[in-house]
């Protein structure tokens, strides 16, 4: 009550006194008239209502924010509780020996890291972890095919492990958009894992098999496959740029239209393989095997071919190359480019043939047509 009886004769002071020592100190004792000096006095007087009524509407204002600010603290703080409580229940569900709760599990985490930035980095690490210790390579569990089972016996990684298949997508997925700069997929089995469209830049894979996996499209730029099992992999336009495939096996992958710029290939294996119009400019085939490859139409203008075996290895005009390589003195035997590279969706299902063992003929028969299944 005291304060605003205090108030108010301030105010009172203020808008009755106040304008009239300003007029007056202002005139300095000028004589004017009482018309003029009223109206004067009436003008402070409106201009000091502006001022307070501006302070009031900040004030109002600043109040309204710092009351916004706490909403919006108070609410951050609900959403983050919740999100937390979202991440300890999906982790939780990993452990389940259900596989419809583990698969839930994921997709929750999946979920979490697409709406949480700072929680990414931390699921990418959790999926990377589950897929290394539920598929280790060699296989451990009676569950698994063991490492000698033939490749068309063995079941696409969808249907023999759906929760890992689940895994390994959401990670293609979400390493788009990581900060952290390497991620762990070593030692792993991914046979027959569908990773077509995904992202694995710097993504470690080292000693992991990858045996008819489709990689169709993917993005493996910079990933480390040293020693990685990739035998009739489907690599089709895929981007290996500066990727380590040191001693890595990649008898029969399909490559075709793949980039492989500044890519190191030193001691692979590649017999078999199909390299049609692959980019391989500055790639390194130091000492790798490429008898028996097709490589019509691939450019290795630019590429690092010292001792590279390249018997029985079949090229054409479209061939590009490096400067004074004599094509011919290493074996490689020229013929027509061939007819369109079939779709991806028509090389999908199919039966892989047997890799054939190196012969010393200098020709080679047609090359046996792949069987597709449905």
């Amino acid at each position: 009550m005291l304060a605003g009886a205090a108030g108010l004769v301030v105010l009172g002071a203020v808008f009755v006194l106040l304008p009239g020592v300003v007029v007056d100190h202002d005139l300095a004792g000028a004589s004017v008239a009482a018309q003029d000096r009223l109206k004067a006095v009436n003008d402070v007087r409106t201009t000091l209502l502006q001022v307070v009524g501006g302070l009031v509407v900040f004030f109002g204002a600043y109040a309204t924010w710092r009351q916004l600010r706490v909403s919006q603290d108070g609410l951050r703080a609900t959403q983050e509780g919740y999100v937390t409580d979202r991440f300890s229940r999906a982790v939780d569900q990993l452990g389940s020996d259900k596989l419809d709760v583990r698969i839930g599990g994921l997709h929750a985490l999946w979920r979490i890291a697409e709406q949480s930035s700072q929680d990414r980095e931390a699921i990418i690490s959790i999926q990377a972890a589950y897929l290394r210790t539920h598929l280790p390579w060699p296989p451990a569990g009676p569950e698994s095919p063991a490492a000698a089972v033939p490749i068309n016996d063995i079941a696409p990684l969808e249907t023999r492990a759906a929760d890992a298949q689940v895994a390994l997508t959401a990670l293609g997925v979400l390493c788009q958009h990581r900060e952290q700069s390497w991620v762990n997929l070593s030692i792993t089995d991914l046979r027959r894992a569908d990773c077509d469209g995904l992202w694995f830049p710097e993504v470690n894979f080292d000693r992991a098999c990858l045996e008819a996996a489709g990689l169709y499209h993917a993005n493996l730029t910079q990933a480390s496959l040293v020693s990685v099992n990739l035998r009739h992999a489907d690599l089709t336009t895929a981007t290996l740029r500066r990727a380590r495939c040191i001693l890595a096996d990649l008898r029969g992958a399909k490559l075709v239209e793949t980039d492989l710029r500044d890519a190191d290939f030193t001691e692979t294996d590649l017999r078999e393989a199909n390299l049609r119009k692959a980019v391989a400019h500055g790639a390194v085939f130091q000492r790798a095997d490429l008898r028996m490859a097709d490589l019509r139409g691939t450019d290795l203008s630019t590429a690092n071919l010292v001792e590279a075996r390249l018997t029985c290895a079949v090229a054409s005009e479209h061939t590009r190359w490096p400067a004074d390589f004599n094509h011919t003195a290493a074996g490689v035997v020229d013929t027509d480019d061939p007819g369109p590279e079939p779709s991806h969706l028509q090389t999908q299902g199919r039966t892989l043939p047997r890799l054939r063992r190196h012969s010393r003929r200098t020709h080679l028969p047609s090359p046996p047509h792949t069987q597709l299944t449905a």
